[in-house]
């Protein structure tokens, strides 16, 4: 029987009761992960040793449980530094800062499930950090003045904290990537719930100078990120971790580029726009 371990905090608990047969067996199990999934941020299953077809399949489980239509199951994709295993590679040290996967989208993905294949001798942990516990963490005030706040955010930025000396050319390409997108800084859920919608791509604030709207929002990342809005994983072999897109930041600790580190990813569908 699947139960649930809290960690504490206000982010991450661990499944425990649970084995590879029944992700795709039992058939009540997606919709209870989504639900504890919703009142913890965070899961973890430790040494799952999920393959990429069960994966993909869970994944489209969970998909239809939140009343996504049947279809393909979503493709995997390798969070690797090692560029012969990603084109990716280089874009994918901006993982390092905190960041919510998609905020340059008009609809960010629901939740991300990453399963841990090849990991590192040292870090690569990834951090995940509460962005509803940081809402509530504000005053009455605050919660009326940053409601009213439009924030663009820019994948480009993220890039150029990597490489600050890219040429023209290659901030052109990662515009067209990801063109900049704003977003309100306050996302009402229709849960009801709010949560700050921040990280690294938070480029600016519409209507405010610039260098004061870049304050604003490091302040509340700082706020967010504090030691108990934050859950660590110290990634075992053969883990598997899902969490709430919507209102969870994360980041990974850097990590040897030659280390092999290999985490296959999954996203389920968003279809809740930020607003």
């Amino acid at each position: 029987m699947a139960t649930v371990k809290k960690f504490g905090g206000t982010v991450g608990a661990e499944v425990q009761g649970v084995g590879l047969d029944q992700l795709l067996s039992d058939e009540s199990l997606p919709a209870w992960c989504l639900k504890v999934l919703e009142e913890n941020g965070a899961l973890v299953f430790r040494g799952l040793y999920i393959d990429d077809e069960i994966q993909r399949a869970f994944s489209q489980k969970l998909n239809e449980a939140d009343g996504a239509p049947s279809g393909e199951p979503p493709p995997i994709f390798r969070v690797t530094l090692d560029p012969t295993m990603s084109a990716s590679a280089e874009y994918l040290k901006g993982a390092f800062f905190w960041h919510i996967d998609g905020a340059s989208d008009d609809i960010p993905s629901k939740a991300t499930l990453l399963s841990a294949h090849v990991l590192s001798e040292s870090g690569g942990e990834t951090e995940f950090a509460s962005c509803y516990a940081a809402y509530d963490d504000l005053s009455d005030e605050e919660k009326e003045r940053y409601g009213l706040l439009r924030v663009v955010h820019s994948f480009e930025r993220s890039q150029l904290l990597l490489k600050p000396d890219a040429s023209d050319e290659e901030r052109a390409a990662w515009r067209e990537r990801r063109p900049d997108k704003v977003h309100p800084l306050v996302w009402r859920h229709r849960t009801g719930h709010c949560s700050l919608v921040l990280g690294v791509s938070a480029l600016r604030v519409e209507g405010m100078d610039l260098e004061e709207g870049q304050a604003l929002l490091a302040e509340l990342l700082e706020r967010s990120t504090r030691p108990e809005h934050v859950y660590r994983h110290e990634w075992g072999l053969g883990d598997l971790v899902i969490w709430d897109n919507r209102g969870v930041l994360h980041r990974a600790a850097p990590y040897d580029p030659s280390s092999g580190r290999d985490m296959h990813r999954t996203s389920l569908v968003g279809d809740e726009p930020i607003q």
